[in-house]
């Protein structure tokens, strides 16, 4: 699987005219997720990311995780993470996994985010066109990738 993580200080995701998901200081998860991924690959990243300590202590350290600071997260389906550019310029897709089997392990990291305590997490659409937005806070984004681990 792979996260883009994206601390922010608020963030909404729209299909058309609804809003389908709105925070305030959190994260936001672009998760794609590829062919050799499973549940339990789901449910070990929902670990990592809610215990990753990236929101600011009160001396400016990067000292506190999503848990200590009460933060909310967006998880959005992203297939794009998978793209593959080494070929022409036109990206290609194939490493990303079939759409059935990616919605139910991003929806096994959304419910594994709440599980380890995320009390609010809430997702985009999965296959829907959506328009995300966001205010980064710091920035601060941070790529994980669980084949590199």
């Amino acid at each position: 699987m792979r996260a883009l993580l994206q601390r922010v200080s608020r963030a909404a995701v729209r299909v058309g005219d609804e809003t389908v998901a709105s925070i305030g200081h959190g994260l936001v998860v672009l998760l794609g997720v590829g062919h050799d991924d499973d549940e339990s690959i789901a449910e070990s990243l929902a670990r990592r990311v809610s215990e990753l300590r990236i929101f600011e202590d009160a001396d400016g350290r990067t000292n506190r995780s999503i848990l200590d600071v009460g933060g909310a997260a967006i998880v959005v389906s992203q297939f794009t993470l998978y793209a593959d550019t080494s070929r022409g310029r036109r990206p290609g897709f194939t490493n990303a996994a079939a759409p059935e089997a990616a919605d139910r392990i991003y929806r096994r990291f959304a419910e594994a985010l709440r599980a380890a305590g995320v009390g609010d997490v809430q997702t985009g659409r999965f296959g829907a066109e959506m328009a995300v937005e966001l205010v980064n806070d710091g920035p601060f984004t941070i790529w994980l990738d669980t084949a590199e681990r």
